[in-house]
Order: structure tokens, then C-alpha cells, then sequence
């Protein structure tokens, strides 16, 4: 097992581009720690770094105490699954998996025939492929084609594997099933992995920590709870889940929590500190406003079945809310009472 430690990593392209922006962050022995982001926020520039497809502009890379800032990627025993898979069409599945071993053989490492046999059935046996060792790429599903590039990385034994948005080119439910899958095998193997996605609920459910990016810099890094219960700033609190987002001044602060005018008054956390007469803007789940119960006074204005729950659209005094829960106990038009469970205020 390896552990990642990335210090001061900074990467600029053209003398412009802020690509990955002064990132500290460590990958513990065996973690999977996926990097969540939205869409050119740097997060595959940072794995590309970590694999050595592109050179830092400054800072460091440690595979445990060993500096690889500038070593060459076939030299940092890292393995590559991409989000297009990029397996070769003519090759059976076999020799797909088994290519990396074949060219560590002709760079002079001893490896037998019978050797590259045992260790490319083992990977395929792992990821569920085993009796499709013939099948051409076209032959199989999308699903069986991300297992594939996910045997072909895991054969040639990693210290680190790195995935980017390895699951983006498949269906909903596919997705579900194969993250699972991911989560299981690198467990297994404890291997020290980086997943890159800008899936919430696939990084929730793939690893062990999270780290949030942001215009190139890491926003917070903290298990999927703390990431979601207690986001560090605003950008992580609107970005992870779904969120009514309100503006509002302080009335009183009271340890880590104030009391903030919105139009009403909320009982908010506090990340930072504030003080009476501060403009803040008020982060609030959908999950935490309960409807059917508590002192503010609301209009129920709509009511949409989604399945796992229903989302109740309220008119609060002019401020609108959105709540999820269970059917609320009235009609659209009519009055309920309303209690918001939890409340974030970060300084404007």
C-alpha cells in the first residue's frame, strides 16, 4: 500500500490557465478518496499530475517517502482508467488485460507465458469477466467494457489506481451497480485510489473520503458526513446536494450559531465567525424544512410526487422554500406550519 502526499501542487497552462492551484492533500494507505468538482474545476488535471501525464508547474508528489514530481508515468507503478476506456477493437478481451503485462515483459521484466495466463484469469475472475476471455470488445456491453479497462488496470498490480469519471458512458442504473463493484475491488485489494467524478451520490457511495475542488483549489476534504453535514464555506454547501440558498443579516451570534433575519428569523451554523449586523447568505436543505409542524407560517403553493418522497413548494412571507419529505398534511393554496431543522449562514 502507498500513501499519496501532493504538496504546494500548482499547474498553469500557457503562463494563464490556473489549472490545479497550491493543492496540500494526502491519500491514505488503502483509501479511496474521490475528487469532486464541477466541470473544469481541475480535478482530472489533478490526477493527470499524480500519474505523471503532465508536468507540475511547481510543488511536490510523494508515493510515501519517495519524490516522483518528475519521474516518467512508467515509472510511478500507477494505472490509468480513463472515462472512453480506450480498449483496442482487434483485441480479444484476454489480450487486452494481459497488454501492460506483455510490454513489462518486453522492458526485460521476467514474466512467463504461463505467468501473464494465472494473473490476467485472476483480474478477470475479480471483476466478473471470467469465459469471456475471446469476446472482441464490440461483443460485450458497456458495462463489460468498463470491467475490462478496470482488469487492464489492475493487472499489472498498481501501487495507486486512478480512475477518471470511469462510469460517465453508462446508463443510470449501470452506474449504481459498477460503483459498487469499484468500491468492492479496490477494498479488497486495499489499494490507495483517487476517483475522479462530478457525481455527488457516486462519490458519496465510492469512497472513503472527499475531496471538493473548486476554480483549481481543494474547497474541504472530509468523509461524505462531515462533507455534507458540515460544509466549510458556501461553495461547498450549494454544490453538495440540494439547497435553498436565502440572504439574510445577523440579529445575534451565539457561539457557532447566530440567529439571522431572512424575513424571519432562523437559527443558523456557523463555519465563521460573524457578528450582529453581518449580510449573510443562508444555505438550507430541502430535507431539513418539515412541513405540518413549527412556528413559521408558510402558504403551500405546489406539490410534486418524485418517488422516493414529495416536494412542497412554500411561500414563506415572500421568501420561497423548498421542502422534501413526506405528502403535506394540506392542498395547495392553504396555510401550514413550517420548522427549519438546520440552517448554514456564511458571510456575503
Amino acid at each position: 500500500m502507498t500513501v499519496v502526499r501532493l504538496e504546494k501542487l500548482r499547474k498553469v497552462f500557457d503562463n494563464r490557465v490556473v489549472a490545479v492551484d497550491d493543492v496540500d492533500l494526502t491519500v491514505n494507505d488503502g483509501e479511496i478518496l474521490a475528487v469532486l468538482g464541477p466541470s473544469g474545476c481541475g480535478k482530472t488535471t489533478l490526477l493527470r499530475l499524480v500519474a505523471g501525464l503532465e508536468e507540475p508547474t511547481s510543488g511536490r508528489i510523494y508515493f510515501d517517502n519517495r519524490d516522483v514530481t518528475h519521474l516518467p508515468t512508467q515509472q510511478r507503478n500507477t494505472a490509468v482508467v480513463p472515462q472512453t476506456w480506450a480498449l483496442w477493437p482487434h483485441m480479444t478481451v484476454f489480450e487486452n488485460v494481459a497488454y501492460g503485462l506483455r510490454l513489462m515483459k518486453k522492458k526485460g521484466k521476467k514474466m512467463t507465458e504461463a505467468e501473464i495466463k494465472r494473473r490476467v484469469g485472476e483480474v478477470l475472475e475479480l471483476v466478473d469477466l471470467s469465459g469471456l476471455e475471446e469476446r472482441k470488445p464490440f461483443q460485450l456491453s458497456g458495462g463489460q467494457q468498463q470491467r475490462v479497462a478496470l482488469a487492464r488496470a489492475l493487472v499489472v498490480q498498481p501501487e495507486v489506481l486512478l480512475l477518471d469519471e470511469p462510469l460517465a458512458n453508462l446508463d443510470a442504473k449501470l452506474r449504481v451497480e459498477l460503483r459498487e463493484e469499484v468500491r468492492r475491488i479496490a477494498k479488497k485489494l486495499s489499494i490507495t485510489t483517487i476517483y475522479v467524478t462530478h457525481d455527488q451520490e457516486e462519490a458519496f457511495a465510492v469512497a472513503d473520503r472527499i475531496a471538493v475542488m473548486n476554480a483549481g483549489r481543494v474547497m474541504q476534504v472530509g468523509t461524505p458526513e462531515e462533507i455534507y453535514h458540515k460544509p466549510a464555506n458556501l461553495f461547498v454547501a450549494t454544490f453538495v446536494g440540494r439547497s435553498n440558498v436565502l440572504k439574510g443579516r445577523v440579529v445575534e451570534q451565539r457561539g457557532e450559531a447566530a440567529v439571522v433575519d431572512a424575513g424571519f428569523p432562523i437559527h443558523a451554523a456557523t463555519p465563521h465567525k460573524l457578528a450582529p449586523g453581518d449580510e449573510v447568505t443562508l444555505v438550507i436543505r430541502p430535507e431539513d424544512v418539515y412541513v405540518g409542524g413549527g412556528r413559521l407560517r408558510c402558504e403551500l403553493m405546489d406539490v410534486v410526487f418524485l418517488g422516493r418522497y414529495y416536494q412542497t413548494t412554500l411561500n414563506c412571507g415572500g421568501v420561497v422554500l423548498k421542502a422534501e419529505g413526506p405528502k403535506p398534511p394540506a392542498a395547495p393554496g392553504e396555510g401550514v406550519a413550517v420548522e427549519i431543522a438546520r440552517a448554514w449562514a456564511f458571510k456575503t
